[in-house]
Formats: structure tokens, sequence, C-alpha cells
């Protein structure tokens, strides 16, 4: 019998499927809390749909957008719960690189690192000179 606190299959699943709900639903919550605060302040403007405004460049850099999210603006906290649901996959494959590694399985462990490498070229390697 193994011990419980020794690391299986089934427990790496599962610890990964409390992640990945953790996650998803921090991320909501936050989206939650940036969208009431967002709709107090700006619910009663009327919204012109005839002009696409893209975000405003505050919005575009994970710092300017924690500096937002601090100063509890809406847009600036949305962005963040949109960013912790981005993180969550990416939070998922880093800690399955650590989950074969505690299982002694090299192969997965480069396997899983690798596509850490792209997940993470494809969210900020576009703005990477080559």
């Amino acid at each position: 019998m193994a011990d419980e606190t020794s690391w299986n299959d089934k427990r790496m699943e599962t610890l990964i499927g409390i992640l990945l709900r953790s996650g998803v639903l921090l991320s909501a919550v936050i989206v939650g809390i940036g969208g009431a605060i967002y709709l107090m302040r700006y619910g009663h403007s009327a919204t012109d749909y005839r002009v696409f405004r893209s975000e405003p460049s505050e919005l575009r850099s994970v710092g300017k957008i924690f500096r937002n999210a601090l100063a509890l603006q809406g847009r600036g906290i949305i962005q963040l719960g949109l960013l912790m649901l981005i993180a969550t996959p990416v939070a998922r494959v880093a800690f399955s690189i650590f989950g074969f590694a505690e299982e002694h399985d090299h192969m997965y462990v480069i396997v899983a690192f690798l596509v850490l490498l792209i997940l993470l070229y494809s969210l900020v390697g576009y703005s990477w000179p080559l």
C-alpha cells in the first residue's frame, strides 16, 4: 500500500483538478468584482457602438494592469481576472513538471517543460525581438 503523501497519478490528477477549479473560480470572482465596480461607475453612460475602441494603453501590459487593479479601477480588475484565467492552464503545466519530477518520470518532465516554453513564448514571445 502506497504512502498517502507519495506522488502517484491519482494524487497528481486530484491536485491539478483543484488547481484548475480554483484558478477559474478565482478568475470569475475577480472579473465579477471588476464588472460590478465598472458598472457602478460607468453603468449609466451611453455607449456608442458605431466606433470601435480598443482597450486603453494602460491595460496592455501586466504592470499597468496591476496598477489599475490596485487603484480599484473596474477595467483593470477585469483585465487582472482575465490574466488569472490565462495563467491557470500555464500553472497547470508548471505543476505537472513538478509532479512528473517527483515521480521521476524524466521523459514527461522534458515534454511538459517544452510545452511550458511554447505556452510562454506564445503569450509574450511576439513582443521579443528575434
